[in-house]
């Protein structure tokens, strides 16, 4: 039976007279695998930077691989979440070079120092670069990398310290169209595997979703417009409500396209 990851019970955060996000209920299980959709605005970000541990609500309950937060110590729980965004990327030290990028992740630090690593760390660094294609990245430097291939050096250092919970902020925004789909593809794989994380994704695209997830949040202006299994989500009904223009949906192979109608 799967267990719960994480747990959002009423939750609000607000920011002067702004609420960013109102009344959010919502359980990921062990098993799952999510897409949050929504145009900008609509609190991606803020959701999955509480998922994260990075943000505290202004109201309502959160517990995240069973501790709530508030009543624990986010820093010892923090190495167990798997975490990949722009924001991390952009504290990278510029000399850092991708096998030490990730291999730091074990220590939840960036930029590496004088930590000790043994054969078995460096085995899994290796093993996971060379699992999302980047296995030639190794000794670059990660300032020196295309968009595509710091997207997947970040996935792979997300993964590093085998999380329970794995939460990706946008992993295919500013990629091309080539990049995208071998991102898309290599998700996808992942998602399928039944020894990863559960997994956690934000995007603004429907095309981006990869074809093993199984549920999806909408997100509007901080509320929930649907949630659930894709299938039952991703509906033109409720993808027009939450994008605030007529749309048409369609599943191809697996993927799904929205087009204005």
């Amino acid at each position: 039976m799967s267990g719960e990851v994480l747990r959002l019970s009423g939750v609000g955060v607000r920011r002067e007279q702004s609420m960013l996000l109102r009344g959010i209920d919502w359980t990921v299980h062990d098993d799952e695998r999510w897409v949050v959709i929504g145009p900008n605005g609509a609190g991606k970000t803020t959701l999955l930077q509480i998922a994260a541990t990075l943000l505290y609500p202004t109201e309502g309950t959160v517990e995240v691989l069973g501790e709530r937060l508030g009543r624990t110590d986010v820093f010892e729980l923090r190495p167990r979440i798997g975490f990949a965004s722009a924001a991390v990327a952009e504290r990278v030290p510029p000399e850092e070079k991708v096998i030490d990028l990730v291999l730091t992740a074990s220590y939840a630090i960036l930029g590496r120092w004088q930590e000790e690593y043994d054969s078995t760390d460096v085995s899994r660094a290796v093993a996971l670069l060379e699992a999302l294609g980047c296995a030639e990245l190794i000794g670059r430097r990660f300032a020196t990398l295309s968009e595509g291939e710091r997207k997947r050096v970040q996935i792979a250092r997300a993964l590093m310290p085998d999380p329970e919970l794995l939460l990706l902020d946008e992993p295919a925004a500013g990629l091309d169209l080539g990049g995208r789909e071998a991102l898309v593809s290599r998700l996808s794989a992942l998602g399928a595997d039944p020894t990863a994380p559960a997994m956690v994704m934000v995007t603004h695209h429907v095309e981006e979703v990869p074809e093993s997830f199984t549920h999806a949040l909408l997100l509007r202006r901080g509320s929930v417009v649907a949630m659930g299994k894709v299938e039952e989500v991703f509906t033109p009904e409720h993808l027009s409500e939450c994008f605030g223009l007529p749309l048409t949906v369609e599943r191809q192979n697996g993927r799904w396209y929205a087009r204005a109608s």
